[in-house]
């Protein structure tokens, strides 16, 4: 290593720089370290220029030495007859530390230290609240085995278990102000588009029997016998999750949309946006309150549920266009047998007035997504026919709408009108016929002006809202809900929340090149031994998830061997909030 210096019009900074070969086999250099300026050091170390230099010499070689001495080959001697030491552990995983890097330049160690002013406890948020977040990333189970787990990361929690169900309590009441203030530090890493903010709810359920708290009986979206606490979320356009809030599981999610959306134009500073849910939230009274204040709306309608002439209309084959031309077509014109035609979209626009709204139902029809659907019923018919040839009848008590048995029909006569002594199942083909009339169409209504393409656009991402609630209950196991009190229930789902976002950044940071069970499953795997004495070395395999992540947070734990205070570097390099990803 060597010293450089640079001058500028008012001082000259001292620098220890090494040498080393880049990637395509040049030699290059870096900066090192940063020694200071010429003025501090003279006046530190009471001596001019030439006292400086003999002194940053000094410094350099000690840097060296102590380089070399980091990197240099290790030679290790193990002993076959020495059993190892008792209750010692030697894994530990390190695909917590990119979850760190995201933790810190999110600033959440300033939020902690803020709701600290405000609430008097003795134990450490910042620590607990970090370790609640890997833990739901990398190892999605009960408070208890979180804490447990968190023991096998390379910094262990100095925490007890009890001070996490105490931290749960903050985190509730604070929930709001964290909410609020990742949406606005998520800004310095992403920004966030908020032009179009999509609104869904689902629930969780809980592995009681008795209603408690905020956990009722309610319509249940995977059909448990269970109570259920409902989650309404907002997301932003680019799959972000932006706010969330919770509602007792009897409640209708019509309903919960007003205070949430107040909450997030109040606390988000997010007051124009366009709206854009399904159906099952776009009452009038919510599409109403997203008429004023600059936002509009874009919600999916449901063909057969409307009115019967404008029905009619929006199925009629005339008077559609191609999107992106203005020429008229009709539907039974097309031959969908071209790849072209087959992969276009069209569309009619159809005005939707009332007295206090003025809409438009814009009507698509695929010809790709009739075939779609008319496979998938096909299918279901066979397994409906398959019902009444193996047992004669259909189960009772089957309400799924998209359950086969709506295909069947009972026959309870015969042919000469008589009484019959079985009953007899059959397909319903009038039924058939009627579904079959809605193939390939689908339908929004809004009150924007804008361009039908720009509109088909926003309704089509709505997907990754569903998307968000998969992640959600598949990839961090947001339920069962095991907790009793709704203050801790409520902090459960801020840790998944949280960890929700935390995804979204290092998937958009990747690129979009990696599903969830990808990347969450290489991190979970990214264990390290510990050879006492020496260093760590890697148990996982490199990959090229390991190598992008590396890349990424510029830092690599995949050496044959990383010396503990090369590592402790690292970890010191993952909580320093100036580095932006």
């Amino acid at each position: 290593m060597r010293v450089t210096t640079t001058k500028s019009k008012t001082d000259e900074s001292f620098y220890i720089n090494y040498a080393f070969i880049n990637e395509k086999g040049k030699s290059t250099s870096r900066i090192y370290k940063k020694l200071g300026k010429l003025s501090e050091l003279s006046k530190k170390l009471n001596t001019d220029r030439d006292g400086v230099m003999v002194w940053a010499r000094e410094q350099a070689r000690i840097e060296t030495e102590k380089y070399k001495k980091e990197n240099e080959s290790v030679s290790i001697a193990l002993n076959p007859n020495i059993p190892i030491k008792k209750d010692q552990h030697n894994t530990f995983n390190c695909g917590y530390l990119f979850l760190q890097s995201i933790y810190y330049s999110l600033h959440l160690d300033n939020i902690c230290r803020n709701i600290k002013n405000r609430h008097d406890y003795e134990y450490d948020l910042n620590a607990i609240l970090a370790d609640l977040i890997y833990a739901r990333f990398l190892n999605p189970t009960s408070k208890l085995s979180s804490f447990k787990y968190c023991h096998s990361l390379l910094e262990q929690p100095t925490y007890h278990l009890h001070d996490i169900y105490r931290a749960l309590t903050v985190l509730a009441e604070e929930s709001d102000y964290i909410q609020a203030e990742l949406y606005r530090n998520s800004n310095y890493i992403h920004k966030r588009n908020t032009r179009v903010l999509y609104y869904d709810c689902t629930n969780y359920y809980f592995e009681i029997e008795q209603e408690r708290g905020d956990a009722k009986y309610g319509k249940n979206k995977e059909n448990r016998p269970n109570p259920i606490v409902g989650m309404g979320l907002f997301m932003d356009a680019d799959g972000f999750p932006l706010s969330f809030d919770l509602f007792p599981g009897n409640q209708n999610e019509q309903l919960t949309l007003k205070d949430h959306e107040h909450k997030v134009i109040n606390d988000f500073q997010c007051s124009q946006f366009v709206y854009c849910s399904d159906s099952g939230l776009g009452s009038k009274k919510n599409r109403l309150l997203n008429t004023t204040g600059g936002r509009a709306y874009v919600i999916t309608q449901s063909l057969k549920k409307l009115k019967k002439d404008v029905r009619e209309t929006a199925l009629s084959t005339s008077q559609y266009r191609k999107i992106g031309s203005n020429k008229f077509i009709d539907l039974n014109d097309l031959d969908e047998e071209d790849p072209e035609v087959f992969n276009s979209i069209y569309y009619k626009e159809v005005p939707y007035d009332s007295n206090e709204l003025s809409e438009t139902l814009i009507v698509t029809y695929s010809p790709k997504y009739r075939k779609y659907q008319a496979s998938i019923r096909q299918n279901q018919i066979q397994r409906a026919q398959k019902m009444i040839t193996d047992s004669g009848k259909p189960k009772k008590n089957r309400k799924n709408p998209n359950d086969p048995a709506r295909f069947l029909k009972k026959q309870s006569f015969t042919d000469n009108g008589e009484l019959a002594e079985d009953e007899i199942w059959q397909i319903n083909q009038e039924v058939i016929e009627k579904e079959a009339m809605y193939d390939g169409f689908y339908a929004v209504v809004t009150n924007l002006d804008d361009d039908v393409q720009d509109i088909i656009a926003i309704n089509k991402r709505r997907w990754q809202i569903e998307e968000c609630f998969r992640i959600l209950k598949s990839d961090f196991d947001a339920r069962p809900v095991y907790l009793r009190d709704d203050d801790r229930i409520k902090a459960h789902f801020l840790i998944c929340f949280m960890a929700l976002l935390f995804f979204r950044i290092l998937e958009n940071k990747l690129e979009y090149k990696y599903t969830a069970d990808q990347i969450v499953g290489t991190m979970k795997k990214m264990n390290l031994t510990l050879l006492e004495g020496y260093g760590y070395i890697p148990s996982y395999t490199r990959t090229d998830i390991t190598d992008d992540l590396h890349k990424l947070f510029g830092f690599r734990t995949d050496y044959q061997i990383t010396k503990k205070q090369k590592m402790r570097n690292i970890i010191h390099q993952t909580k320093d909030k100036k580095k932006i990803l």
